[in-house]
């Protein structure tokens, strides 16, 4: 479906849970979240019925997130329904990788193709800061079992934060030479106000490329990242600059939350809920939330904050 903006309307990111067993310092508060009763979330069979909706205005690429979507004790079920909508080519999964020895085989076998995995840090203490209760040695065992179960891609993402990881950016660029995986650093989003990232914390996508100046632009696969290779590597290395370079003029998202609303921008507090609609009633939801998605997000920094109106997990990272 095409928007306002003509814009063609063909990726889908369904969040299928605000819970997570990381707090990540820029995604939820320490404290996690209150969790919202049962009956006024999503069901499975509410979110393939939302899936088959948007796969018949034209959604083909299907990304689920949370939270963290792993701990949704059915994940392996939505994803093998999602997995089997007629229009849908390309399932993916966002995670903390926390969990995937435990069901990567499963997702896999389920049809999931692809995993984007946090990594915001190679350094123990650091990963134990920015994560409050993880660690390193979960993330990367969680890499691992994605890279030996043969997923189509793997890629790996780094926000990036000034005074925190801008010091580790070639070390986890070197991933990419290890290891047969795409290397994203995304600038950091102001989400909510926590305190934790003053201004100094909001830095450019540009400083990956001071920092390794060997980066060789490569061909561009059609997503938001703006990819680079490092000599010999084995994967990419991806930019995506929400903020200095926002790509609004492209983006051919949508996004529906865990509680059933539809937003048609990350940053913008309209929502369109479609928690208890029928197929007829979703599809007209779905119809006025493309149609009226708005042409950027609106300048964004330390101090112009998101108007999503929640946190990110509660969104869908």
């Amino acid at each position: 479906m095409i928007d306002s903006y003509g814009r063609n309307i063909t990726y889908m990111r369904l969040s299928v849970t605000e819970l997570c067993n990381l707090r990540c310092r820029y995604c939820m508060p320490a404290e996690g979240i209150c969790k919202k009763p049962h009956e006024l979330m999503l069901t499975e069979d509410e979110m393939i019925q939302a899936v088959e909706v948007a796969a018949e205005l034209g959604v083909t690429k299907l990304r689920i997130t949370g939270g963290e979507p792993l701990v949704k004790k059915n994940i392996v079920s939505i994803c093998r329904r999602a997995a089997k909508v007629e229009g849908i080519r390309d399932l993916a999964i966002t995670t903390n990788g926390v969990l995937l020895p435990e069901l990567g085989k499963d997702l896999k076998e389920a049809g999931v193709r692809r995993l984007n995995i946090s990594l915001d840090t190679l350094d123990e203490a650091k990963y134990a800061y920015i994560t409050r209760i993880g660690t390193l040695e979960q993330a990367m065992a969680g890499i691992e079992t994605a890279i030996e179960l043969g997923f189509e891609k793997v890629k790996l993402n780094a926000v990036l934060i000034g005074g925190f990881n801008d010091d580790e950016i070639k070390p986890l660029a070197e991933l990419t030479r290890k290891y047969p995986v795409d290397m994203r650093f995304i600038e950091m989003m102001p989400m909510y106000d926590s305190g934790d990232f003053k201004e100094a914390s909001f830095i450019p996508y540009t400083r990956v490329l001071e920092v390794l100046p060997e980066l060789e632009k490569v061909e561009q696969d059609g997503g938001v990242a703006s990819l680079y290779r490092l000599p010999e590597a084995q994967g990419n290395i991806g930019l995506i600059s929400p903020i200095n370079a926002h790509f609004c003029g492209t983006c051919n998202r949508i996004r529906l939350t865990s509680d059933g609303k539809l937003k048609p921008c990350l940053h913008s507090n309209a929502e369109y809920p479609i928690k208890g609609l029928d197929k007829a009633g979703m599809t007209e939801q779905f119809k006025a939330a493309i149609w009226n998605k708005p042409q950027w997000h609106g300048e964004l920094n330390s101090i112009e904050r998101s108007k999503a109106g929640r946190n990110m997990n509660q969104i869908g990272g």
